[in-house]
């Protein structure tokens, strides 16, 4: 499957919020976000501004870190948030549910290296990099996105 990517510079936090914002109007059930980049990158706040975009912006949006995940629900789906980083075996992630997730829930996991081979085919894949002046943000997608993220450097 061919793969496209769009790179967006995200110069300062109101940009991160803005593109998890965006990314909250466009996804659909069976979608899965995977937020890469070292600690500090923006996976957590990128995720938080998706969450808090349909449960409003005053919405308590724990961090999953300790608890592994947090689910959202929403009026016809729900919302999982995961971070990985503590897992060490692929198993770990299959334990949680996120196999039966991806299927028919929207999955913003952070982390997602421990997947390996299990990451859905369709995933948005974002790549954060922190910098100087800002993050920049690589999103890598297929056709199931494409259409959806015609307009995103307008939209972001």
């Amino acid at each position: 499957m061919a793969k496209t990517s769009t790179t967006l510079q995200l110069s300062t936090d109101a940009d991160t919020v803005q593109l998890g914002e965006t990314l909250a109007q466009f996804a659909q059930a069976g979608d899965c976000i995977l937020l890469r980049g070292h600690i500090g990158a923006g996976k957590s706040s990128l995720a938080r501004a998706f969450i808090r975009f349909h449960l409003g912006a005053e919405a308590e949006v724990p961090s999953p870190t300790f608890t592994l995940v947090q689910v959202y629900d929403l009026a016809d789906v729900e919302v999982w948030h995961a971070d990985l980083y503590r897992l060490s075996h692929t198993e770990e992630a299959v334990e949680l549910g996120l196999m039966e997730a991806f299927e028919a829930q929207i999955c913003l996991i952070e982390w997602p290296e421990i997947l390996g081979d299990l990451a859905p085919e369709t995933s948005l894949d974002i790549e954060l990099d922190a910098r100087r002046d800002g993050h920049i943000a690589t999103l890598t997608y297929g056709e199931n996105w494409k259409r959806r993220l015609k307009n995103l450097d307008a939209d972001a």
